[in-house]
């Protein structure tokens, strides 16, 4: 599926232009405290998660990927997929394709 890109970019403005170029909105920085885990969850859109600063750890039925400062992963809607923050925090740009 290819669902995550090491892109090694972790400038907020610049990280938000892309986004905004391949057609996301709703795009904005959350952070998350150490340890915070989401259950298994869908969303009916397609969302990406670019990790600014900490890790987090994104399961999907095809696997787990460990995100760090400059990882982005793209979640396609419908996709089956939890999350649990690193022991030091996360912090990362969502951003949100509809239709």
């Amino acid at each position: 599926m290819g669902l995550v890109k090491r892109t090694g970019i972790t400038e907020r403005e610049r990280i938000e232009k892309i986004l905004r170029q391949e057609g996301y909105s709703d795009i904005y920085v959350w952070s998350d405290p150490p340890n915070t885990h989401y259950d298994w969850h869908t969303h009916n859109f397609d969302e990406v998660r670019w990790v600014l600063e900490g890790e987090i750890l994104i399961g999907t039925e095809e696997g787990e990927f460990l995100l760090k400062p400059g990882d982005r992963m793209e979640v396609p809607a419908g996709t089956r997929h939890w999350a649990k923050v690193g022991p030091k925090g996360v912090k990362y740009v969502c951003a949100s394709k509809y239709g």
